[in-house]
């Protein structure tokens, strides 16, 4: 897709408010036909514009009362390093999201565990053990403000 329109925008804004709404439905907000939106839905999933669809699912009912971001140093940075770094953290079910970044940290970690207990045995038994972990800073999160924003470009 070489280049999103207005209709474009609004349409991955409303997918993004509710992805289970109907083609027609889109359609009609859109106020274009059903073909034509399903065409412009399918250019966005594509172009990888629209990546997947998924549910939003709140932690806290699921069980997951003790999230943080964890902010990891490492002790080495070459490529066999960082690859087995990578490949232990994408296995980890605890770790909903990771972040290479600038500054002090090489990598921040959004962390959901049971309970304390659970996240202190995630360190000991897992993070720490790491060869290439150097050290890590938890950062308790007391309340989420922002989340799940639409992006729009």
């Amino acid at each position: 897709m070489s280049q999103m329109d207005a209709t474009d925008r609004q349409l991955v804004m409303l997918l993004q408010q509710d992805s289970r709404l109907p083609n027609a439905q889109l359609a009609e907000r859109l106020n274009i036909s059903a073909s034509a939106c399903w065409r412009r839905v399918k250019a966005l999933e594509q172009s990888g514009i629209i990546r997947r669809y998924a549910a939003v699912v709140d932690p806290k009912a699921m069980g997951l009362r003790f999230e943080a971001m964890v902010h990891v140093h490492l002790t080495r940075h070459d490529a066999s390093a960082l690859a087995s770094f990578i490949s232990a953290i994408q296995s980890r079910k605890e770790v909903t999201e990771c972040f290479a970044t600038t500054g002090q940290a090489d990598y921040h970690l959004r962390v959901l565990c049971r309970d304390i207990e659970a996240y202190n045995a995630f360190l000991e038994s897992f993070l720490f053990l790491h060869p290439a972990v150097n050290s890590a800073t938890t950062n308790v999160i007391l309340r989420q403000i922002k989340s799940d924003a639409p992006i729009t470009g």
